[in-house]
């Protein structure tokens, strides 16, 4: 039996999402020897798991309507060529994964084109908790076949509305592994008996480059001059951005280094073990984190442009920006937000989380909280099962 599977997806997370997908849904199909093919939108994460990537979308993401502008006609043409590229392949079905803006006019299109193609968005716009102006939701329910959720919240939201709603929990449970020994990890990090790590985790955007990385790097400097023993470790989210964290890092006087992507599955945990606090940026990173139980401090910052247009044209309102605050619905994780993401502020509050156990103790306990919302190991396996299942 021979089967196509089209996913679209962009951005580094949907890339780490997709990929996860792609090798799960292989699995399923050698089980039950279904040979399939899979072509899509994504990048290298994807390709690694054997997707035939027509089009790499990683590099093609901002938030914001400023900083979405020069990738309009990038984006289009991209458009272009997977409507043209899912006429010729003819795929069983197509498997949206997050990607907000592109999905949903691909998902649209399609709709009003009446094609046949099943549709299943995985990893869905976060719209449970987020609105812009009056209440009204995208379409997302009118052209998605099915919708796998992996939140309750999300679940429920869909539901509520009529949406046909699996939730199969967050697929970030399938990917932690067990902590090392913090002397076992000293060894392989190459740390002394007194060196502890600061981890800075501020782009996968280059717009955050400009507008979160800065700021990150000047609260490093001064947690440096007060705990000389901290080591700054900037994990790679891309090659591109390398250069400029390593460039940063010397501008800045900051001591520290970056991990490499081809470095970085093998040392993540044993970074994890001796990191202090994490300073990172809004987004998946910060369920991951929350998952191995690390202290962390959410910061964001975009145009005064873009900021402007959401608040008060767009009326856009979210009460956290972090999905970790998100979900349990209260403040578990320190956020700073446009005119609140400043140095001061940041290292104030990093200083009080480094010294206090109090502080410590509440983001932990938030995090048992967490947990409980995020359902059981085997998620990515559910949806391929599920997706497989759709195809005999």
């Amino acid at each position: 039996m021979n089967r196509k599977i089209f996913i679209s997806t962009g951005e580094v997370s949907g890339d780490l999402h997709g990929g996860l997908l792609a090798n799960a849904l292989f699995n399923e199909a050698e089980k039950r020897s279904i040979d399939l093919e899979i072509c899509g939108l994504g990048g290298e994460r994807m390709r690694k798991e054997g997707v035939k990537i027509l089009q790499d979308t990683t590099s093609i993401s901002a938030i914001g309507v400023w900083e979405a502008l020069p990738l309009i006609i990038p984006t289009i043409q991209i458009q272009k060529k997977f409507y043209k590229s899912l006429k010729n392949l003819s795929p069983n079905c197509l498997v949206l994964i997050d990607y907000m803006g592109p999905n949903i006019k691909i998902g649209r299109k399609l709709k009003s084109e009446k094609n046949k193609i099943p549709i299943y968005y995985y990893i869905a716009p976060q719209e449970w908790a987020w609105r812009v102006g009056n209440n009204s939701t995208t379409d997302l329910i009118s052209f998605s076949d099915r919708i796998f959720a992996i939140f309750k919240q999300e679940a429920n939201f869909y539901k509520r509305r009529g949406g046909n709603v699996l939730w199969i929990g967050h697929p970030m449970i399938d990917l932690i592994k067990k902590i090392p020994t913090k002397k076992d990890s000293r060894k392989i990090l190459k740390l002394r008996a007194t060196e502890n790590i600061l981890l800075i985790m501020p782009a996968s955007r280059p717009q955050e480059l400009k507008y979160v990385l800065p700021v990150f790097m000047q609260v490093a400097r001064k947690l440096q001059q007060k705990y000389p023993s901290l080591i700054v470790y900037i994990p790679s989210c891309r090659e591109v951005f390398d250069s400029k964290f390593k460039l940063a890092l010397d501008n800045f006087k900051v001591k520290g280094k970056v991990i490499s992507q081809t470095d970085i599955e093998e040392l993540k945990t044993h970074i994890y073990s001796l990191t202090k606090l994490a300073l990172c940026k809004s987004g998946t990173v910060n369920m991951e984190l929350a998952l191995y139980g690390l202290p962390q401090i959410v910061g964001y910052r975009v145009s005064r442009v873009t900021a402007f247009i959401a608040k008060k044209i767009l009326n856009f309102k979210v009460k956290f920006i972090s999905p970790v605050n998100l979900l349990v619905k209260k403040l578990i994780i320190p956020e700073f937000v446009q005119k609140d993401f400043e140095v001061k502020k940041i290292y104030d509050k990093a200083c009080r989380v480094l010294e206090r156990k109090s502080e410590k103790e509440k983001i932990s306990k938030g995090y048992e909280d967490l947990k409980k919302e995020l359902g059981k190991e085997g998620v990515v396996k559910r949806a391929a099962e599920e997706i497989i299942n759709s195809l005999i």
